[in-house]
């Protein structure tokens, strides 16, 4: 086993933080938010076989985490609900390393994902009101400006540049283009919602499509600071470049560092009992 890779078996919070480029630990910000994963502290008695998950020294019984690996001692229960812990089988074990990561990240894809959905609906929704209702509004639109430089002694003539300049263009446009536009916001919301789902639910073809979805786009965001810089449009590109390359790099997609073989056998020696018994304390202290 090289350095690297038992590294990656020490327990979370064992380790002594890197300088340069800290180890973040996903399962400790679970234990913090869900509670520990913990075996054995309903049953009356431990046996030998469940020392991998709780055990009991000097009168104190200690219960392993199966999440971050944490040990904790806790007086044994006063009304225990079964006889001794259960059996391997009967355990669906929490998710840890890697394939916990994985699932925090792209659920915060997801999300992300799902603003962009509602925020696009919305806007299909009022741009198809905007196009059926196009007369009326813009005969609102400069009676209202007329009033309102009327008011100030201004001539009521039709604006060019600032907000109402926007305003003054989009009621100029017809309502078929609308109706065009609004099928092109209710379409780019609809893939932002599919890619929502998917991620979700940590499907690989919605890491296929958010990569392909979110590269194609990167040249228009790049274009669009090369004519005005907002800080929201900053954080946009930075955003998207991460997903970008956390998809490209992390997941693994196209065959990269080994596709998805290699990250299905992460997956196998991060999650299962195996994982468990390679970070034993037994296992840990042998590999030192």
């Amino acid at each position: 086993m090289d350095g690297r890779e038992a590294s990656d078996r020490t327990p979370p919070g064992v380790a002594r933080p890197r300088r340069f480029r800290p180890r973040f630990h996903y399962e400790l910000l679970v234990c913090g938010i869900r509670g520990h994963a913990l075996i054995g502290n309903d049953a009356a008695e431990l046996r030998e076989e469940d020392g991998l998950v709780a055990r009991e020294e000097d009168g104190i019984r200690w219960y392993r985490c199966l999440r971050c690996d944490s040990w904790l001692a806790l007086p044994p229960p006063s009304d225990a609900s079964r006889r001794y812990p259960p059996s391997r089988e009967e355990l669906e074990l929490p998710l840890r390393g890697r394939p916990l990561r994985d699932k925090i990240i792209l659920r915060a894809i997801a999300i992300d994902r799902a603003f962009h959905f509602v925020v696009l609906g919305a806007i299909a929704i009022a741009v198809l009101l905007l196009a059926n209702n196009e007369a009326a509004l813009r005969g609102l639109f400069y009676r209202v400006l007329n009033d309102l430089q009327g008011g100030v002694g201004g001539a009521t003539e039709a604006p060019h540049s600032g907000v109402l300049g926007e305003v003054d263009k989009i009621l100029s446009l017809r309502s078929g283009t609308l109706q065009l536009i609004a099928a092109a916001f209710a379409a780019y919301a609809l893939l932002e919602g599919v890619e929502a789902v998917g991620l979700w639910y940590q499907k690989r073809w919605a890491e296929y499509l958010t990569f392909i979805a979110t590269t194609l786009l990167l040249p228009l965001e790049i274009y669009e600071l090369t004519q005005t810089v907002s800080p929201l449009k900053v954080i946009a590109l930075v955003v998207n470049l991460a997903i970008v390359m956390y998809l490209l790099y992390a997941k693994r997609l196209f065959g990269v560092r080994g596709g998805p073989a290699e990250e299905e056998e992460l997956r196998r020696r991060d999650t299962g009992w195996q994982s468990l018994e390679s970070t034993s304390p037994e296992a840990i202290a042998a590999e030192r």
